[in-house]
């Protein structure tokens, strides 16, 4: 488990620091502050290999500084690396400092639809280092001599058709657990598509209609990559451990970014309840950690019945003075989905259009008989007030009412 994470000298501030929490590790905030980043570089002080690029340091003295917690003896190790100019690339560390990474494997679902996974083996080597593009996870990646992932297409159909049915049940159990209540997604039989490529393709049956899995949507193949991916990490993790001859490996760490992406709404208010739901019953998988990050409101309230202070954390990047800060956030429940939008962790006055927005605060100030020349021409009287909320509130706008008996009461 990755305890703390301290930058100095990376990114868009001169100093991040990262104390995490045993379970789930939320972090928000505007774009460009870092949160992709600070995901990156916590892949690499896991793995000791970057995601693609390796960060850049904004100074000579940057520093990249973590611990990790054996979940066992409860031993933490503090690694300490720097910035390597004559080479280009962060300073290695001495092979006696990894003992913990040795005994967790991790995952990293990137925005884009690719991957990256770690599968340790033994404390002589013969670890696992996959980068992903979304196409590979999908067609596999090979070199001349070796296969290091067949991929969806090819191992849905091998897994539907093997006398064990064990990876395909595992996974079509994934994909209802991912899925919303009254849209779950089914395996349904192959089928050919093109005359240029022989394959059969594996179909999904969705409520509405059966399709192969390369014309789903956008949120239905980063679900079906997601549950994939799952599936085959587990399977290497007992393949693996059955050639070393050793116990499977019990601890996983997930990182997650922009874990809404392409998800309508409905989605974004189940996916991350499924998804540690999901991760927990992975077996032999006892020790869940997960980092993801988020711009949804809705992902942010579907986590409020689960969210426990002793396991999780909330974190956001804030820009103060043109200063990037990343400060842990109290969690506090916010109800629905207005108030998250409206509280300091997305910071928005009102819930609504800007015009709209406008339009309000100048009816309070009207009621407040304010000065109104900040007010642009079109909302300075009552009148012209009165027309553009009746322009842009609909209504059953709870402002009305109040705004009305006000208006009524001054003529």
């Amino acid at each position: 488990m990755l305890k703390e994470l301290h930058l100095q000298g990376i990114g868009p501030t001169s100093q991040i620091d990262l104390e995490c929490n045993s379970r789930l590790n939320i972090l928000t905030g505007d774009n460009g502050l870092g949160k992709t980043l600070l995901l990156n570089i916590i892949w690499w002080s896991i793995t000791k290999k970057w995601p693609e690029n390796p960060a850049i340091p904004q100074s000579k003295n940057a520093r990249i500084c973590y611990q990790f917690l054996t979940p066992k003896t409860n031993k933490i190790e503090s690694i300490e690396t720097e910035y390597d100019p004559s080479s280009l690339s962060w300073k290695s560390i001495p092979l006696k400092s990894i003992f913990s990474i040795r005994k967790t494997l991790a995952i990293y679902a990137q925005v884009d639809g690719s991957f990256s996974l770690f599968i340790p083996g033994n404390k002589n080597s013969n670890s696992r280092y996959i980068n992903l593009s979304s196409a590979q996870v999908w067609d596999g990646s090979r070199t001349t001599k070796k296969i290091l992932i067949s991929g969806l297409i090819s191992d849905l159909i091998k897994w539907q058709n093997q006398p064990d049915k064990s990876n395909f049940l595992l996974l079509s159990q994934i994909l209802e657990k991912l899925s919303v209540a009254d849209e779950s997604i089914k395996i349904g039989e192959p089928t050919r598509v093109s005359l240029d490529d022989v394959r059969d393709i594996p179909t999904i049956q969705l409520p509405y209609e059966t399709v192969p899995i390369t014309h789903a949507s956008a949120g239905i193949k980063r679900i079906l990559s997601l549950a994939y991916i799952l599936v085959w990490v587990q399977s290497e993790n007992d393949a693996i451990s059955k050639l070393l001859l050793q116990e499977p490996i019990k601890q996983i760490i997930f990182l997650m970014d922009e874990t809404e992406a392409h998800l309508h709404p409905r989605w974004q208010r189940s996916i991350l309840p499924a998804i540690l739901t999901v991760l927990k019953d992975l077996k032999p998988i006892i020790d869940v950690q997960v980092f993801i990050t988020t711009h949804s409101p809705l992902v942010l309230a579907s986590i409020e019945p689960l969210f426990e202070e002793e396991e999780d954390k909330l974190f956001l990047f804030e820009l103060n003075n043109n200063q990037v800060a990343l400060d842990e956030i109290p969690w506090a429940k916010q109800g629905d989905v207005i108030g998250w939008l409206t509280s300091e962790i997305f910071g928005l006055k009102q819930a609504r259009s800007k015009e709209a927005e406008q339009a309000i605060e100048a009816a309070q100030a009207w009621m407040r008989k304010d000065d109104m020349t900040r007010f642009p021409e079109s909302l300075r009287t009552k009148e012209k007030i009165h027309q553009q909320l009746l322009k842009l509130l609909p209504g059953h706008d709870p402002f009305f009412p109040r705004w009305i008996v006000r208006m009524e009461a001054d003529d």
